[in-house]
C-alpha cells in the first residue's frame, strides 16, 4: 500500500468545487423561501398568553411610528383601551378592532441594544381583564448607518442630541 502513494503528491493552498448551476438554470442568483423574506412586524404569543412584538432595527435617537395586529383577544372582547403608563418611549395612539386588534403606537430609540418596552392592553368593560405586550427593537447607534425599516414601522423624526458647541444660545451679557 505504501508504494501506491510513493508517486503522489498532495495538493495544498486551496479547494475546488466541480460547477454546479441551480435548478431553473440562472447562474448566479440566489433565491430564498418566501418566509425568509418576510418584511413585517412579528407578533408571537409567548406561552404565559402575553405578546412579544418584534420591530426589527431602528436607529438611536429616532421617533418611529409602529403599528401591528394582535389576534382577537377572548380575555378582552372588543372593546379594548391601553392602560396609561409611566413610559416615556412608548406610547399608545390607539386600539381599534378589525377583527384583530390594530394599535398603532410611538416609540422613542433612547438608547443602542435590544431593548424591550411594555404596554398593557384591558377590557374597556371593567371586568381587570388585562393583557401585557412587550415591544422589542434592535437600537444601532448613530455611526451605523439607515436601517432598512420593516413594514408597519415608519420614522416620524429624529431627537436632536444636545451639542453646546452648536446651540445659538450664548446667555446674557
Amino acid at each position: 500500500m505504501a508504494a501506491a502513494n510513493k508517486g503522489s503528491k498532495a495538493k495544498a493552498g486551496g479547494v475546488r468545487f466541480a460547477p454546479s448551476q441551480p435548478a431553473d438554470g440562472a447562474p448566479g442568483h440566489v433565491h430564498f423561501e418566501e418566509k425568509l423574506r418576510d418584511s413585517a412586524v412579528m407578533v408571537t404569543q409567548e406561552k404565559d398568553g402575553h405578546f412579544l412584538v418584534k420591530v426589527g432595527f431602528l436607529k438611536i435617537l429616532h421617533k418611529y411610528e409602529i403599528t401591528f395586529l394582535l389576534p382577537p383577544s377572548q380575555r378582552l372582547g372588543k372593546d379594548v383601551c391601553a392602560v396609561p403608563l409611566p413610559n416615556l418611549n412608548l406610547r399608545v395612539l390607539s386600539v381599534t378592532s378589525v377583527p384583530e386588534g390594530k394599535v398603532p403606537c410611538e416609540y422613542t430609540a433612547h438608547k443602542e441594544g435590544v431593548l424591550k418596552e411594555e404596554m398593557l392592553l384591558a377590557s374597556e368593560t371593567g371586568d381587570g381583564a388585562c393583557l401585557k405586550v412587550v415591544v422589542q427593537a434592535r437600537v444601532m447607534d448613530r455611526h451605523h448607518g439607515t436601517p432598512m425599516l420593516l413594514d408597519g414601522v415608519r420614522c416620524i423624526g429624529a431627537e436632536l442630541e444636545y451639542d453646546s458647541e452648536q446651540s445659538d444660545w450664548h446667555g446674557f451679557d
